[in-house]
């Protein structure tokens, strides 16, 4: 490991800032973009919780729990990228979350504002793949492939449980059946 003196005699760095990015090998660009990813899955993660208290409510239980589950996973998302910026000698900031909805006008609603949610995150990621591969990041352009992958499941569990609605109908007990079989819904790959 060189010094920092040794640096800027041999390498004739002028300011502090430049020694000081010499600790990351992230980009300021891939790095600022990363923390906006870690704002974007803090805040699917406080959406899907706020989702999970009003199907609570409404006495669903099986999509309160399934929204629950989809909060923790948003969360454990929102970890990974920041213990990857840390782990790449990059700053990761913890995210201010607002604009949380409290209230939703229905229980389709709530199932379609999960599509729209996971569509925007995959975009989001896409976009982030773009400008690593532009940058020649490669390593954070691998880091984000399992991301990717992941929204593919995503987006096929938030569609299926959309078609329930039109399959099954929210007359009668409708509403409750769908309920009971969120929880089955599923991605194979295979």
């Amino acid at each position: 490991m060189f010094s920092a003196s040794y640096l800027c005699r041999n390498f004739k760095l002028t300011d502090m800032k430049d020694l000081l990015r010499l600790k990351t090998s992230l980009s300021e660009e891939i790095e600022q973009i990363l923390n906006e990813q870690v704002k974007v899955e803090a805040h699917s993660s406080a959406i899907y919780l706020a989702m999970s208290s009003w199907c609570d409510d409404q006495g669903y239980d099986f999509s309160a729990a399934y929204f629950a589950k989809q909060a923790d996973e948003e969360r454990t998302h929102m970890l990974k990228l920041f213990h990857y910026i840390n782990d790449r000698g990059g700053k990761a900031i913890s995210p201010e979350i607002t604009n949380v909805p409290k209230d939703f006008e229905s229980f389709r609603g709530v199932f379609e504002l999960a599509l729209e949610q996971e569509m925007h995150v995959t975009a989001q990621f896409n976009n982030i793949a773009d400008k690593c591969f532009k940058a020649k990041d490669f390593v954070t352009f691998q880091f984000i492939q399992w991301f990717l992958a992941e929204q593919i499941e995503e987006e096929y569990v938030a569609r299926r449980i959309l078609e329930m609605f039109d399959v099954i109908g929210e007359e009668g007990t409708g509403r409750w059946e769908i309920d009971k079989h969120v929880p089955k819904v599923s991605y194979s790959a295979e």
